[in-house]
């Protein structure tokens, strides 16, 4: 249930301009952190301000990083899931509050969503290897390990204790979201007033650009990257962008995404992509990935137990659905 983000899809506009007696730089480094790309940009009074800053966010990335990553062998959560079936294991507050926040989505979605998404076998291959589907049995062998509801939380000792052999939980739909969005409350709380942080397209933004100008997205039209499906402008909110358009399988005339339904083993269908506007860009990156899984209908009943949040959806055929609350009107809804 990866969530592989279509950088493509998100266009971000920045103009910058400064003025004199009030004049501001922008910033933007890239660096590759998490096992993907981030964007930073800051604007600040000067340019070694924003500089220091950058350097704070890809020092904060680092640290979370460390504590989450599971492919690092010596972090936090590496350790949770190499004592699997063996004992609990007692981890920062934050990584607990974090795994927290996942097995609340996990329920919500009934596990469209799935914080243990990790432990799956990996029998679907979207390189073009594939001449036929998986059996039914090895599919189903496939998430024999998954299931949030045998992750077991103590949270006065604050430990996590996977009760099966080979379980594992992952943050690779959740971390860079949840990277970024503290990033943001960092420089908020230094005085940094305007910037960007964009882990592999889970984007948290704030303020506006050194002319006054919103930070402003532009939805590409994934049949068509030349073209722009919309531009919305941003003010402190979070987009995130889950698809499938790159990368999938078509057989018997159906397309099958490469983002799997950990409650089943087979891949999503139906969408091509799900872009989900809101406050923070942890919420939206795993309400992203789970209305990929449940599809058009449950998706946006999902989505509306979360007012705050908006969406637009791309179906396989090129059909553009928003949800009611989507602030842009004026947009193409066929391809």
């Amino acid at each position: 249930m990866h969530t592989s983000i279509l950088h493509k899809f998100l266009v971000l506009f920045i103009i910058a301009f400064s003025f004199s007696g009030n004049a501001q730089v922008l910033r933007k480094r890239t660096t590759l952190l998490m096992g993907g790309r981030f964007d930073i940009t800051i604007v600040a009074n000067d340019t070694a301000s924003a500089e220091k800053n950058i350097d704070a966010v890809i020092a904060e990335i680092t640290r979370i990083e460390n504590l989450i990553s599971d492919w690092k062998p010596d972090s936090q959560v590496s350790e949770v899931n190499q004592n699997a079936g063996i004992r609990p294991v007692k981890v920062d507050r934050e990584v607990f509050e974090l795994t927290q926040r996942a097995i609340k989505l996990s329920e919500i979605t009934n596990g469209g969503f799935d914080v243990s998404f990790a432990a799956m076998d990996r029998i679907w291959k979207f390189d073009g290897s594939m001449t036929e589907m998986p059996s039914a049995e090895a599919i189903k062998k496939s998430v024999e390990k998954v299931g949030y509801k045998n992750i077991i939380l103590d949270s006065v000792q604050s430990t996590i204790f996977l009760k099966l052999k080979g379980m594992k939980i992952g943050f690779g739909a959740l971390g860079e979201g949840y990277a970024t969005d503290k990033c943001r409350m960092m420089m908020l709380s230094k005085g940094i007033k305007a910037g960007i942080i964009n882990g592999s397209g889970d984007m948290s933004t704030w303020g506006k650009q050194p002319n006054g100008e919103p930070w402003k997205i532009g939805i590409t039209n994934p049949f068509n990257t030349e073209k722009l499906l919309a531009v919305v402008p941003l003010g402190q909110e979070a987009v995130t962008t889950s698809g499938s358009y790159e990368k999938f399988v078509i057989f018997n005339g159906k397309r099958y995404s490469h983002i799997i339904n950990p409650a089943t083993g087979y891949p999503a269908t139906g969408l091509c992509s799900v872009t989900v506007f809101g406050p923070d860009a942890e919420t939206a990156n795993g309400l992203s990935t789970s209305m990929m899984v449940l599809g058009q209908k449950e998706g946006l009943l999902l989505l509306r137990k979360y007012p705050d949040y908006s969406c637009l959806m791309i179906t396989d055929n090129g059909k553009v659905i928003k949800s009611k609350n989507f602030k842009i009107k004026k947009f193409k809804t066929k391809f």
